[in-house]
Order: C-alpha cells, then structure tokens, then sequence
C-alpha cells in the first residue's frame, strides 16, 4: 500500500490482529501493547472526571479486559474510586490478561453484583471488535443496566455488542460517550450503527509503527476512510490557458415535463465542480420548459428517439454523461438507458437508470460489465435492492462494506451505496467509508446533486474510483458547511468553497 495512505488505512478485526502480532514479533511484548492501550483509556477517563470520583470497570475474559485492568489501576493510583467487575470466571484469564489482572490488586467483583448508577462513569471492557455473536443472558441484563443508568461510558475498541468489519450489533450494545480505539480505525466506527454507538471516537498511539504493519509482505488493506489524501493526486489540474471544452463537458440525459428540476441540479453541480460545458439532452416536449428554467450556463438540445439521444452520445462532445435523475420508467426512457450502457464514456447511473438496470436482468447488467467506458452507480438502500434483486450475498447481516463491494465485482463498476456511512467500492476490491454529511442532506434532490458531481469529475478525467470518492466527499462537507434549512439548490452553490479546501 502506498506510505501515502497509511493514515486513512481502515483495519479489519482480522488485520488489526495481524498487526498487533507483527508488532510482538519485532520485540515488543504483547503485555507492553497492553499497558499502553489501558494507558489510553485511563488518559480518556481522567480528561471526563475528576479524582475521587467513582469509575466502574467491566472487563471481559479477552484481551478487552486485560486493557480494563490496567485501566482500572492506572486510575485508582491517580485518585479514583474504581470498581472493578470481570464477566468471568478468574481462572479462565490467560496470556497477557491474566498478567494485567495479577497487577490490580483491589477486589473482583461479579457482574451481578453491581449497580452501574452508582457510578460516575463506567468503562466497558467486556468485548472487542471480533464478537460474533449477540451478547445474552446475565451480561445482556447487564448492557441494560449501563445504557439505563444515564452516566459517560468510555468503550475500549469498539462498544461492546459492535461488530468491527461491520458496525452492526446483534443483540443489545452498550451505548458509549467515547470509544478508545489503537493504532487504526476499523470499518465498524464509521459504519452505522456503530458510528452513532461509539461516541467521540479516540485514536490512541500505542506504538506500532506504520512503517512495520505496511511493509512488503505484510499488511495490504483496501479499505479506507475517505477524505482527500485517499485522491487529492488525482484531482483534475487545470493549465492556466485552458479553454472549456478541455474542462470537459458533461451530458444529462433528462426524461419528459414532469422531472425538470433533477437533472438541471446534476448538471448545475457537475459546472460548480470544475466541468467545462453541460448539456441536459431531453425529450423534446421538455426542450423550452428547460430553456425557460436557466441558469445561462446550463445548454439544452432535445432528442426526437432513443437513437437521435444515442447519436448525440457518439457524434457530440461528451466526456460524461449521468443518466437517471428523473428519466423514466417508461419504453423510451428504458431504450436510453440501453444506449448509455453500449457507450464508452464514462457514466453516472442514478434513479430511474439503475431501476431499468435491476428490473432488465441479466441483459442490463451484462451491457454494464462489457462497456468500454468507466461506470458509476449511485444507488441509495432501495435501489441498491432492486438493482441486486435475488442475487446470492446480498444479505443485510454481511454489511454494508460488503454488500458494496460484492455489488461492484458483480457489476464491473464502482457503486456508491448511498447512506448517512455512504460506502464507495471499486470492482477491484478497494473500498471507502464516508463520514463527512449531517442530516440536512436527507432532502429531495440531494442524490442528483451527487451525481453531477461524480459526472463532473469523470468529464474532467478523473479516474472513476477516485471521482466518486471525491463526490461522496464534496458533497457531504456541502451539506455539513449549509447546515438544516438546506434544499438540494443550495449544494451546488456551496461547492466552489469547498475546492478550495481540497486545493490548499
């Protein structure tokens, strides 16, 4: 993996494993690892109490709770009044856990008899990231009693309950006001549920060295969190003395009079974003109610039939085309969709275009994979679910970062599975989990926005992958910088601010 992109390395359960053993076998010892991690956690308890306040430490029978006892004795030694309970039999501890237990050396209490509101603050240590299965029985009563109790719970690695490949939780999950988490995120704090589970999320240096985990040989991740290191080296970088049509130009293709506004905002955003030229290619009964709408900027040409729009695509000036926002669901707006698929230009499928796709099977999806061109998909959860239909692996327990890139292997292009933890997956395996949006992007046209800004950056070359990314991102800090008032209007305006940003 490139050193560049080291820091936006997200790990699997499994990987993280791997670089802690990797880190062991360098020389340092795992009890070491250990005593740092705990380290962390009592750093997050202090900065949130103050001494002789009461701290509540539940520790599991891993490696989890090996971090809750040194937690646990940092903090007493630093003033506090600390309980601390094993969801365990002692005697079952072993390896490094036991060692950090053999170093707390007030009492061990039961779960059972514990009462977390009588707490201050309460640290769960009972399960990592690598749980797979739903927490029961006397320690599901248990999560109860924390969530009820209403006081700050710092987690160590991941709430206990969330899955870290997935973010999901089978089964009750502790609620955290912060997570203490090492070296790396993991998929499962930007996924949801599990980003809203874990609170502020801390990442905590323990020691081992980025240059080791990603030597040759070693760790090669393809997931990331996205943000512009992931593809500011692929940012399109414009001469000076460029004229438009070297900027790109970019095709909507638009359905009849009843969608006007969804494709104009696609191509309003893909102009903000830097593209040269755009043209809404619509029917022709559509042709002067778009005219009449402007903006100036904005050109319109009309297309008789399906093969009048599919000469455009092959006679005109196009470097992207983003089919779908309002288009159709009709014969006519089918027979697009089949000509955007046989082209070679990069294109954005949206909407009504990935419907057509989904309800088309396998012939659609054949055309996708045997394009020429890149391809995008855009698809939000219900059209994710007619575009895959009855397809093997689709499952919603396998997760989102899953289903996503299963979806793009399946379908040979990038899909971008939209979402408050948008995933965007290449066909060759890599991945990324957006955390940049707020609420004020679930408002109608927000998707279209997206799409012209995906279709912007592919018309001025960049590389799909990395213009969906770019996209996913630009777009959520739009939505973060306008904040709840926000229409879809707004979104393109805010993007000329925001390049800045990826610029600088």
């Amino acid at each position: 993996m490139a050193a560049d992109l080291s820091p936006l390395a997200l790990l699997s359960v499994a990987e993280m494993a791997a670089a802690d053993a990797a880190t062991i076998a360098t020389g340092t010892p795992g009890i070491v690892l250990m005593e740092r991690a705990g380290k962390a956690v009592a750093d997050a308890v202090t900065r949130r109490i103050r001494p002789g306040q009461s701290v509540l430490v539940l520790c599991g029978p891993g490696n989890n709770g090996g971090d809750g006892f040194v937690a646990g004795r940092l903090l007493a030694e630093r003033g506090c009044r600390v309980t601390l309970a094993l969801a365990a039999d002692p005697t079952a501890l072993t390896g490094d856990a036991a060692l950090a237990a053999q170093g707390w050396t007030g009492p061990v209490a039961a779960v059972g008899e514990i009462d977390p509101a009588r707490h201050d603050l309460v640290v769960d240590a009972l399960f990592g990231a690598g749980l797979s299965r739903a927490i029961s029985g006397e320690l599901a009563a248990l999560v109860e009693q924390v969530n009820a109790a209403g006081k700050p719970v710092v987690c160590v690695d991941v709430p206990s309950g969330v899955h870290g490949d997935t973010g999901l939780a089978d089964g009750p999950v502790i609620r955290a006001a912060e997570t203490v988490t090492f070296f790396r995120l993991k998929p499962g704090h930007l996924l949801q549920p599990g980003r809203s589970l874990c609170g502020v999320v801390t990442l905590a240096d323990i020691g081992i060295r980025a240059e080791t985990i990603f030597a040759p040989g070693r760790i090669t991740t393809s997931t990331f969190r996205n943000a512009p290191g992931l593809w500011r080296t692929r940012w399109p970088d414009h001469d000076p003395g460029v004229h438009k049509y070297a900027r790109g130009a970019v095709a909507v293709a638009a359905g009849g009079l009843s969608g006007v506004g969804a494709p104009r905002l696609g191509a309003r955003a893909a102009l903000r974003v830097g593209a040269g030229l755009a043209t809404i290619i619509c029917r022709p009964e559509a042709l002067a109610a778009h005219a009449a709408r402007g903006p100036d900027a904005l050109m319109q040409r009309a297309a008789a039939d399906p093969a009048a729009f599919e000469a455009m695509l092959s006679g005109g000036k196009v470097d992207a085309l983003l089919i779908g926002p309002a288009l159709g669901l009709d014969d006519e707006a089918r027979s697009w969709v089949a000509a955007a698929l046989r082209g070679g230009h990069p294109c954005v499928f949206d909407a009504d275009a990935l419907t057509h796709i989904g309800a088309q099977r396998p012939a659609f999806p054949d055309l996708l994979q045997q394009r020429p061109g890149p391809a995008v998909l855009t698809p939000h959860e219900g059209e994710f679910k007619r575009l895959v239909a009855d397809a093997a692996g689709f499952d919603p327990e396998r997760g989102k970062l899953e289903r996503a890139r299963r979806a793009a292997g399946l379908m040979g292009a990038v899909v971008v599975l939209k979402g408050p933890d948008t995933v965007i997956a290449a066909p060759d395996g890599r991945a990324a989990i957006n955390n940049t949006g707020s609420s004020a992007l679930a408002t109608a046209g927000s998707g279209d926005v997206l799409g012209g800004i995906v279709a912007g950056l592919l018309a001025q070359k960049m590389p799909a992958f990395e213009a969906a990314c770019a996209a996913v991102w630009l777009h959520g800090r739009a939505g973060e910088t306008s904040g709840m008032g926000l229409i879809a209007d707004d979104l393109p305006e805010a993007l000329p601010g925001l390049l800045a940003e990826v610029e600088d």
